[in-house]
Order: C-alpha cells, then sequence, then structure tokens
C-alpha cells in the first residue's frame, strides 16, 4: 500500500474541491460584513440600541477610521491601485489563461474584495463630506454592509458556481 498515494487521494489538494478553501471563502466574507470600514459592527447595533457612551463610542471609532482609510488613500492611493491592479491582472492571467486553479480560487476572493474596499473609499468620503453622525452614520454604515454583503452573495455564488464547473471539467475517475 502506497501511503503517500492515499494520503494526496484523501486530501485533495485542488482549491475547488478542497474543503479549507469554502472555509476560508466564507470566513473572509462573514468578516468582511462584519467590520464595516473596521467597525465592528454590533457597535453600531449597540449605539441604536442604547444611545449615549456607546453613540460616542461609534462616532469616535468611525471618525477614527474613516480619516485612517482617507490618509492612506490620500497619501499612497495611486501606489496601492498599481499595485492592486497588477496582482489581480497576474492573478486573472494565471487563472484564467493560464489555467492554474489556485490563481482562479485567489482571484475569485480578491476582486470582490477590491470592489468593498472601493465602496468602503466612496462611503468614507461620504461620511467626511455629509458630517454623518447619530442616526445618518449608522444608516450609512447599515447600507455599507448590505452593499458588502450582497457583493458577497454574488461572489459566493459565481465561486461556486465556477468550483462547481472546475470540478466536473477534472474527472476523478480514471479512465
Amino acid at each position: 500500500m502506497d501511503w503517500t498515494k492515499l494520503i494526496f487521494d484523501l486530501i485533495d489538494l485542488r482549491s475547488f474541491s478542497n474543503l479549507w478553501y469554502w472555509i476560508a471563502l466564507a470566513v473572509t466574507w462573514s468578516s468582511a460584513s462584519h467590520w464595516v470600514l473596521g467597525i465592528p459592527y454590533d457597535m453600531v447595533l449597540r449605539a441604536r440600541r442604547t444611545g449615549g457612551q456607546a453613540e460616542a463610542d461609534l462616532e469616535d471609532i468611525a471618525r477614527i477610521n474613516v480619516s485612517r482609510i482617507l490618509y492612506i488613500v490620500r497619501e499612497a492611493g495611486v501606489i496601492l491601485l498599481a499595485m492592486l491592479a497588477f496582482a489581480l491582472t497576474t492573478l486573472a492571467l494565471l487563472g484564467f489563461v493560464y489555467k492554474v486553479e489556485f490563481a482562479q480560487a485567489v482571484f475569485l476572493i480578491a476582486a470582490p474584495l477590491t470592489v468593498v474596499g472601493l465602496m468602503s473609499v466612496t462611503t468614507a468620503r461620504r461620511i467626511v463630506e455629509e458630517g454623518d453622525r447619530g442616526e445618518a452614520l449608522r444608516r450609512r454604515l447599515a447600507l455599507h454592509r448590505v452593499g458588502v454583503q450582497v457583493i458577497g452573495m454574488i461572489s459566493t455564488f459565481v465561486t461556486a458556481f465556477w468550483g462547481m464547473l472546475q470540478n466536473f471539467n477534472i474527472s476523478v475517475l480514471p479512465g
């Protein structure tokens, strides 16, 4: 009995048939929808329920995170955008032209997260421009979270569809 073959048959190392990839995908989107602009969403809910100090804490952390996001975009936005474009293009070419399944898998997580990042910058700018506080801030964060969840659902559907297609095209049965 060849133990190496048995282990590799038991643990499939391809991305779309690997349970760890799907766990990572679920954790990624769960985290993305929980941390809205770097703010844990339970703070938004607590501020809505209790007000007072929880509301002040939410406004403080929102001000800090929004300022941080906008500072990063202002200081290094062009360089980060160029690096991101290079990385996504490399992943897309490796994955979909050269058929590297791992690159496809990473691209299907990274590309939608890029859209979420751009949405975050837009939301941060709107919060500053409109001076959102209190109910307006909570509403803006809630709408941003819904947008992230919609992108996550579409991304998960597309990834699942693509993964099933890849698994069907790569036959496990010999012959």
